[in-house]
């Protein structure tokens, strides 16, 4: 007998639908045949798939057993496919009815006493199933919530092999789950270090307001024990809340590489990934054989900090520049090539020369002129033309560290930029050209000739530091997107 179930494989960022076709031939030596390019973890899902259901009190069926994974060209990986295995098996024994597997996704690992365990990529395969017209989805209990978050399915929590085998029999059913999780109900996070802590460097505090208003990148040098750390550090409580659809982005990059947290459906803070300089460039852009998000990924929507700067490899630095441009990272293998998104804003740290301190007023360099312009130099041109702001941090007086009186608190700059933040999302709601523009670093030439209208004046500074500064074309276009983005703080 013949039973065909829904599963799930996540390709990417995007769940692909898998059809588990399961044939039980009873007039042959009992055996089980799994191909349609399974990998090794799927093909030890057959000694799961026996063990649960015996333990769960079921009948393995017996007989030749041929289980197929179409389409046959997509390679299977992972866990995921147990629970279809078994349901299919099921289904072909007639142990559970044929018609409750129509119209429903099956996905799940099992343990040996039956029980389902946690998968990942929940998210992507839910918005597969409901992108498919799929009306259930059967998952294992712990990853309902985040599957919930996809409206217009069915989520019914699975405990047990057992508890599934009563459902589908209608003997016992198992109610859907609900969960309606929005953005204003979830705690707001907790940061350890506030603004209004921080010491002096209030033109610091400035560029980093003005960055957070409009994801712009910026590069912070300076003597070490400056605070470069610290405020960068302290950038996420100044970030602005995200909307619904970020932070579903957010999630789904996060569920498919397993580092959503178990009590935590819906990521709803922006991301902050501070990675160490020995990090390798799969792990940075993302790679392997095949391929899954590296750091600039996981600070999509976020802050990507890179402390040190000058001490990342050259490959990786040179890496970041076709993301900084194109919002995108795109990774080629011989079978093909994946794209990630990767709109982060990045901010850099780093020291004036190895010693650390060139040009400061009370410690005496050590460093050559030579050896500091060849630290110097391990920034390239073009990836510093794509940093916004460059910022001088210089050392904070004895004074400055000492006084009482209290700075701007985190709190009441966030608002700043949540309403610079509203001014632009208002603004380029009315595109129609099909980008997806929602922070002034988005613009391109077009929105930047339509949003950055600039007078006489401006024109004739414009001009001045073209001329003096060997401007780009590049950062003649990000000096106006800069200050489009002082003006939404200044509210004109």
């Amino acid at each position: 007998m013949l039973a065909k179930v829904v599963s799930c494989s996540v390709i990417g960022l995007e769940g692909t639908a898998v059809e588990v076709e399961v044939d039980i031939y009873s007039n042959a030596l009992p055996s089980i045949v799994l191909v349609g390019l399974p990998d090794a973890a799927v093909k030890e899902s057959t000694e799961r798939v026996r063990a649960a259901l015996v333990n769960s009190g079921l009948t393995y069926p017996r007989g030749r057993v041929t289980v197929n994974l179409a389409p046959a060209d997509l390679r299977k990986v992972g866990p995921v496919y147990d629970l279809p295995i078994a349901v299919g098996l099921l289904a072909a024994s007639d142990q559970v009815p044929l018609d409750r597997l129509e119209n429903a996704l099956f996905i799940g690992e099992l343990s040996l006493d039956g029980s389902l365990r946690h998968i990942d990529g929940v998210l992507p395969m839910a918005h597969m199933a409901q992108q498919s017209g799929i009306q259930t989805v059967y998952l294992p209990e712990v990853d309902a919530p985040e599957a919930a978050l996809i409206a217009g399915i069915d989520v019914i929590p699975v405990p047990s092999m057992s508890a599934l085998v009563s459902h589908l029999r209608d003997f016992d059913p198992i109610p859907p789950f609900e969960h309606d999780q929005i953005l204003d109900d979830v705690h707001e996070a907790v940061y350890t270090v506030d603004f209004a802590d921080i010491k002096g460097q209030e033109h610091v505090k400035r560029a980093l307001e003005v960055a957070a208003a409009g994801a712009h990148n910026a590069l912070l040098t300076g003597p070490p024990g400056a605070g470069k750390t610290l405020m960068a550090r302290s950038l996420p409580s100044i970030l602005p809340k995200l909307v619904l659809s970020e932070a579903l982005d957010i999630t789904r990059i996060y569920s498919v590489t397993g580092m959503l947290p178990g009590d935590t459906p819906l990521i709803n803070h922006r991301p902050f990934r501070a990675p160490h300089h020995t990090i390798s460039h799969a792990g940075l852009v993302g790679g392997g054989r095949l391929p899954r998000p590296g750091e600039i990924s996981l600070a999509h929507r976020g802050v990507l900090f890179l402390d040190e700067l000058p001490e990342f490899g050259p490959r990786n630095l040179e890496t970041l520049r076709q993301p900084l441009e194109d919002k995108v990272v795109t990774i080629s293998r011989a079978q093909g090539s994946m794209s990630f998104p990767a709109n982060f804003m990045l901010v850099g740290a780093m020291n004036p020369c190895p010693c650390g301190w060139f040009g400061d007023s009370q410690h005496e360099c050590s460093c050559s002129m030579a050896t500091v312009t060849r630290y110097q130099k391990r920034l390239s041109g073009p990836l510093l033309d794509r940093i916004d702001i460059h910022v001088e941090v210089p050392r904070v007086d004895f004074e400055k560290l000492s006084d009482r009186h209290r700075g701007e608190t985190s709190r009441t700059i966030r608002e700043r930029i949540e309403a610079a933040r509203d001014i632009q999302r208002r603004r380029f709601a009315a595109l129609t050209d099909g980008r997806v523009v929602t922070t002034n670093a988005d613009m391109g030439p077009g929105e930047i000739r339509e949003f950055c209208p600039v007078d006489e004046a401006g024109h004739s500074l414009l001009r001045a530091a073209m001329r003096q500064l060997h401007m780009s074309a590049r950062a003649y276009h990000r000096t106006l997107k800069l200050a489009r983005t002082i003006a939404d703080l200044a509210g004109v």
